[in-house]
């Protein structure tokens, strides 16, 4: 889930076509999960073949990376590789609350309470290891690169968008801010229209861009102190302590420097301090990775979905057209400024 600071910061909303020609990294699991929470049927059901195999994972990639490469984006996905053992925890939790969801759902839909089962629903989402090998598959078809992280994903994104590399990293989650990306983008595979939860109302999800300078200059702390922040509130890697959110949190920083201040004279219980904010400051990153933008291989992409998966070729079509004028746009643009 990551740290939730949205009370701290100010976003600036933007469109994809403010993002032409930037590369952007994305988190690879986040966008998948945020694919099969979403890509749903009406009682919650997730998208599937006749042999029951989940597709919603590869509607969601295919669809939503179109759409970028269509307006000039270059994506790169980023995977996130083994779990840091101190987020075991949190892995647990997770679990603990699909089982429970996975309770409600079959209770909602025996009431038939749609609404009510879609949303439990949503809170179930497994996303597996052959899950990500098709959807990585699928990139790869698409002429799309990836990358896998030796630890989180945002950690290896925001390295890359440190290094230059990319623009920006793109995840739902703040914490690409606390592992140092320049510039994170939200809302990078999921803008569009959303319901609100049980209320007859939709709202526009856009886009958006937080730079870390201006965030940091806002605050009138440090990076290390917006780190400081989370852990006090509690990361994938800690529990935080209780009744300290992010307001809170950012007072205790402002008021004794640092979180190991805060700690010590406030008589905090924060165990492992250290660690947590050296995985932050000092993430477990990879330079083993290229880089290289292809064109699409529309009859591999049309085998895996169509033939493999089932999806309409018709339908696809349409789509691969518009990927195919994007990216022969592009390459024609880079051919333009050798001259």
């Amino acid at each position: 889930m990551g740290i939730d600071i949205s009370d701290l910061v100010e976003a600036k909303p933007c469109t994809l076509k403010d993002l032409k020609s930037r590369t952007i990294a994305i988190d690879g699991y986040n966008a998948l999960y945020q694919f099969l929470s979403s890509i749903r049927q009406a009682d919650g059901t997730p998208l599937m073949d006749s042999r029951g195999r989940i597709t919603s994972h590869l509607t969601g990639t295919f669809h939503r990376t179109a759409s970028l490469l269509e307006v000039g984006i270059k994506p790169v996905y980023v995977f996130d590789g083994k779990p840091n053992p101190m987020k075991s925890s949190t892995l647990a939790d997770r679990r603990q609350r699909k089982e429970k969801a996975q309770a409600q759902w079959d209770e909602a839909l025996e009431m038939g309470d749609m609404e009510t089962a879609r949303t439990k629903a949503q809170q179930t989402s497994r996303l597996t290891r052959d899950m990500v090998g098709q959807a990585k598959e699928l990139l790869e078809h698409m002429g799309v690169p990836w990358v896998d992280a030796p630890e989180e994903g945002e950690a290896q994104a925001s390295y890359m968008a440190g290094k230059g590399e990319v623009y920006a990293a793109a995840s739902q989650d703040f914490d690409s801010l606390l592992f140092g990306a320049p510039i994170l983008v939200r809302n990078m595979t999921l803008s569009g229209r959303r319901k609100m939860p049980r209320r007859n109302v939709y709202i526009d999800v856009v886009p958006e861009i937080l730079t870390l300078s201006d965030t940091l200059a806002a605050l009138g702390i440090t990076r290390e102190q917006l780190v400081d922040i989370g852990v006090l509130m509690g990361t994938d890697f800690n529990p935080g302590v209780k009744g300290i959110g992010p307001k809170k949190a950012l007072m205790l920083i402002k008021e004794h420097g640092s979180g190991e201040a805060a700690i010590s004279e406030k008589k905090l219980d924060v165990p492992g301090f250290h660690n947590i904010r050296k995985i932050f400051l000092e993430p477990n990153v990879t330079d083993k990775y290229t880089l290289e933008w292809k064109s699409m291989d529309r009859e591999k992409v049309e085998d895996l979905l169509c033939n493999e998966f089932e999806f309409s070729s018709q339908r696809l079509q349409s789509t691969m057209d518009k990927i195919s004028v994007g990216q022969k746009a592009r390459a024609q643009k880079s051919l333009d400024s050798w001259f």
